[in-house]
């Protein structure tokens, strides 16, 4: 329950799931209640498609949370599931304590590199790409969010079930679960089944499925401390997210509530155990100051890849941890990424617009990005490991030196810290498709594409990429508040003949589809051309200025998984400035 702490922060410690029986037959059975789990169960509702949940665990609890800081592009999501306020008025912290990450000593020592906090005169966003911003709230939030959210939609989540067999057939998957508590044991019926289930997936283990990637060497551990009230050492509202290095601590120091710290331990040898008053004194290290402190949970986690060699198998599709384990940072965010990308193909399957080799471009789309994601955070973390080992046979300062000699081996270190900084827009935005089935890519695009970089990502139109945000009038709505849910056609033209005939080819599907007049020349030369067709997690499938010649039915027919590639890719978007005056980006224009 949530509950105010003495500073005002919202306390989740503890969510409880609910412990009725799971159903006797469910379109979809998601087993595991974390955040990715709850999340699909909330976007396979949105979508009018039966879910039910069921996890082993009766609750999860707050020390035990993973996840902290969500990108603009979860945000997106959360706010298309219409609970972002939610989630924002769920904090855990007085919001005012996030200034920021801040590169430090300690959190009551020195600044290494300075970070400009927010300002209460700046109205604007930072955000470029997005009309939203970067987040930070523990993934219990999520859950307590998400099920309270799916309470309301009388949607079936049971805490308290463990999967114990798979039995797939033509027409569906026979699920045997068992009540951890009395033992007795009940058959679900699904027409699929989606593992979110965490990295030692039950569900990936019976259906078969393996894992490829690195094995670590070494371990990491990740710790829960709370403090008594420290206040008098480092203010009433303290710096909130903190990459710490000294000679003792290193990584993040965040706040999880107004009590409650993460810290960082590590690395360690595999078959080595720390004890309790060496992680404590890390602790302490961190914090810079004396504080008491307990020791609430320790976690081990690894630099390592471990990807499953097949996101679907039949029947059984993976998710989140269950698919795709790698070095920390950004893991939930490309879970949520996964379900988005995987449930509106599931109710296209279910409602009968698509057949199942739709639920194949999920497996193409998905597991080459996470690659890319897990390939760049491995490489991170390694190199990371090199600076800190160098900055350390560099010597550094203790706090309590204010010798001239000592602030410039800090200015050294804060210079030594920007060289390997680099931001993420890559990772937040760029979820690029370039292998799928289901996108329309025109001719040469994928001989032209740039390559991928974690660190640099530009507004890109075509097809398999993310559809450029923006507002779309001026209240402060958004074209994907516009798109919702269903398919998507921008038109950027007077000419209406592209959107008659997909308005009616839809219509005669009874498709979903939303069509939405774009006028204003910026949005133009962003899309660069007449006509965009974006599916419902906001990629764009198909672009141009006017159909193949075989028309709507054969793009539609492509994009909801019914043929292969065809002469969809026919269409001319080199003659796109002689119909409409949109000027067509070129490839180098496109993405940086």
């Amino acid at each position: 329950m949530t509950e105010l702490s003495a500073t005002g922060g919202r306390d989740v410690h503890t969510v409880p799931f609910p412990t009725a029986a799971p159903p006797a037959a469910i379109d979809i059975l998601i087993v595991g209640a974390g955040p990715v789990g709850l999340a699909a169960a909330v976007e396979l509702t949105s979508r009018g498609v039966r879910a039910a949940v069921i996890d082993r665990a009766r609750s999860a609890t707050l020390v035990r949370a993973g996840a902290m800081g969500h990108t603009p592009r979860v945000v997106e999501h959360l706010r298309r599931w219409r609970l972002l306020q939610r989630i924002r008025d769920a904090w855990t912290y007085p919001p005012e304590w996030h200034r920021g990450t801040r590169l430090v000593t300690s959190l009551a020592g020195h600044e290494l590199v300075p970070a400009s906090g927010p300002s209460f005169t700046d109205r604007g966003s930072a955000a470029r790409h997005s009309a939203d911003e970067a987040l930070r709230r523990p993934q219990t939030v999520f859950q307590r969010v998400f099920l309270d959210h799916l309470a309301e939609q009388g949607v079936s989540v049971s805490g308290g079930w463990e999967l114990t067999a798979l039995r797939e057939d033509a027409d569906g998957v026979d699920a045997e679960v068992v009540n951890v508590d009395s033992g007795r044991s009940q058959t679900v019926r699904a027409a699929y089944v989606l593992g979110t289930d965490g990295g030692g997936s039950t569900t990936r283990r019976l259906a078969g499925i393996a894992r490829e990637g690195e094995h670590a060497t070494e371990k990491l551990l990740r710790l829960i401390v709370r403090t008594g009230d420290i206040s008098d050492r480092v203010g009433p509202a303290p710096s909130a997210t903190n990459i710490v290095v000294n000679a003792r601590a290193s990584g993040f120091l965040a706040a999880v509530s107004a009590r409650d710290w993460r810290v960082y331990a590590g690395p360690y040898p595999l078959d080595h155990e720390p004890g309790e008053d060496e992680l404590l004194e890390i602790g302490r290290a961190a914090f810079g100051c004396d504080v008491d402190l307990e020791l609430l949970s320790a976690t081990t986690f690894y630099h390592a890849t471990r990807i499953a060699e097949t996101f679907r198998r039949g029947r059984v599709l993976l998710a989140g941890d269950a698919a795709h384990v790698r070095t920390p940072g950004g893991n939930l965010g490309e879970g949520i990424g996964d379900v988005v990308n995987l449930g509106w193909k599931l109710a296209a399957v279910l409602d009968g617009h698509a057949p199942q080799t739709l639920l194949d471009s999920y497996d193409q789309e998905r597991r080459r990005h996470n690659w890319r994601v897990a390939d760049h955070s491995l490489e991170r973390s390694r190199r990371t490991r090199a600076t800190l080992a160098e900055i350390r046979d560099g010597g550094i300062p203790d706090d309590a030196d204010l010798s001239d000699a000592a602030s410039r081996r800090r200015a050294e270190i804060g210079a030594r810290l920007r060289q390997d900084h680099s931001g993420a827009a890559g990772v937040a935005f760029d979820e690029r498709y370039d292998a799928s089935a289901v996108v329309c890519y025109e001719p040469g695009q994928l001989d032209t594409e740039p390559p991928w970089r974690a660190d640099v990502y530009e507004d890109d139109p075509r097809p398999g990429h993310r559809a450029p945000d923006g507002p779309v009038d001026p209240s402060g709505g958004t074209l994907y508040d516009r798109l919702g849910t269903s398919f998507g056609l921008l038109v950027l033209t007077e000419d209406r003949t592209v959107e008659h005939a997909f308005a009616a080819e839809a219509a005669a599907r009874s498709l979903p589809f939303t069509v939405v007049h774009l006028t204003d020349p910026a949005a133009r030369a962003v899309y660069g051309t007449a006509n965009v067709l974006i599916r419902p997690d906001q990629h764009v499938v198909w672009r141009g200025t006017h159909l193949p010649r075989a028309g709507a039915a054969t793009v539609l027919d492509r994009v909801l998984g019914r043929v292969e590639a065809t002469a969809v890719e026919a269409t001319a978007v080199e003659a796109t400035t002689a119909h409409t005056g949109v000027r067509t980006p070129a490839p180098a224009e496109a993405t940086a």
